[in-house]
């Protein structure tokens, strides 16, 4: 399992690597937009930030302006590039041809019979936005585990996004995602329960420890 980082702000993913157990950042064309700076230095920026692969999506909508765009990622970011190419007909055929250059993941799956196919077509990550598909669908926890049952014991692994709670982030990993990815302060409420500050506070006032 591993927690990204879901930003493009590169102030987020200094905070991210100090924390130390965030792996990965994920990024879209959104998260990109908020950044000051092209989208190039950017990603140069945050792949200097990052010990494990850097996430970044497509945005043309066609076959060759796809494999084109991806291509142009890898020269910028170079061996930590995960492509997210949209779980789409077309975007299937961009990873059945990129994915044996260029790790690809598909973003936006929102059934099992998708994730299926991003399997065949060689994608390492299926990519579900599970908040979203409660709203849309009716249950995106539900999502998740028909993905797991149907990706069992391939090589292509999920990765849960749209999460906006810690519940909901442990009911994903709970229904079989093997990763999330997480706006800055997600993962900062994934680590904070008012319980363990107050337990660590009567320590502190009624024990005693180590002089320093």
């Amino acid at each position: 399992m591993a927690l990204y980082l879901d930003s493009a702000i590169a102030s987020e993913a200094e905070i991210a690597k100090r924390m130390g157990w965030v792996k990965e950042i994920t990024t879209n064309p959104t998260l990109l937009a908020q950044s000051s700076a092209p989208p190039e230095i950017t990603l140069k920026k945050l792949a200097a930030l990052t010990n494990g692969p850097l996430y970044y999506q497509v945005t043309a909508s066609d076959f060759d302006g796809m494999v084109q765009e991806g291509k142009k990622a890898f020269e910028i970011i170079g061996e930590k590039t995960i492509l997210k190419i949209p779980a789409t007909p077309v975007g299937f055929e961009v990873v059945a041809c990129l994915s044996s250059q260029i790790t690809c993941s598909v973003t936006a799956i929102y059934s099992p019979s998708q994730a299926a196919v991003a399997k065949e077509a060689g994608a390492k990550i299926a990519i579900a936005y599970v908040n979203r598909a409660t709203r849309l669908l009716g249950d995106g926890i539900a999502l998740v585990r028909d993905m797991a049952s149907v990706l069992a014991g391939s090589e292509t692994e999920i990765l849960a996004a749209s999460i906006k709670s810690p519940q909901e982030a442990a009911a994903s990993l709970q229904a079989g995602a093997h990763h999330l990815t997480l706006p800055l302060t997600m993962l900062q409420a994934l680590a904070t329960h008012e319980l363990s500050q107050k337990t660590i506070e009567e320590f502190a006032k009624n024990g005693i420890g180590l002089k320093i």
